[in-house]
């Protein structure tokens, strides 16, 4: 019986090894419910685990962002507070001539004049270089978009023309700051 038994035990393994196998003598799943379980599972963890990833890549960017706009405010404000640092360096030898000036001697005007045309000199240099540039108008034709027409006045110069400038106009790098102050030909007088 024991070979019987034997054989019988063979038969059996032999009966559940070709239940796993199919046609092609690829392994069977005998469990494939317990495994689909585990396959819908495995994408959905996937899935939030990258919702999840992308969330704080999300959070991380908004907070940079956040930290950004907070230090470029920052940086404008100081820019703001300390752009005319240069310039206003620039000012203190304007300055340091006119108390020069004031230091001369009584009675000795020439050297006041003197010292005030060197200070204008001086203050001329300065805005050249922050491309301060003045206008002159006298000679010119009327131009709205430079001069400011106080008045006209008859003159022997065509009408349109300045005849005179009472304060001189500026520009900052082409653009106008002040207009020249100024009186305009009506044309010979009749």
């Amino acid at each position: 019986m024991s070979a019987k038994k034997e054989n019988v035990q063979a038969d059996m393994a032999e009966l559940e090894e070709a239940v796993r196998l199919d046609e092609n003598g690829d392994e069977i799943d005998l469990e494939p419910a317990a495994e689909s379980a585990v396959e819908e599972q495995d994408p959905l963890e996937a899935a939030e685990a990258e919702i999840a990833e992308l969330k704080d890549k999300l959070l991380r960017l908004h907070a940079d962002m956040e930290n950004l706009r907070k230090r470029t405010r920052r940086e404008v404000a100081e820019a703001h507070k300390f752009g005319v640092e240069k310039f206003a360096t620039a000012l203190l030898d304007v300055v340091d001539n006119l108390e020069r000036a004031l230091e001369a001697e009584e009675d000795n005007e020439q050297a006041v004049r003197e010292g005030v045309q060197l200070t204008l000199n001086s203050w001329h240099e300065m805005m050249k270089r922050f491309e301060v540039v003045r206008i002159d108008a006298v000679g010119s034709e009327f131009d709205p978009n430079f001069h400011e027409a106080l008045t006209q006045m008859p003159s022997d110069e065509p009408s349109g023309t300045v005849v005179a400038q009472h304060v001189a106009g500026y520009t900052l790098h082409g653009r106008l700051i002040r207009p020249a102050k100024v009186l305009i030909s009506s044309g010979p007088e009749k």
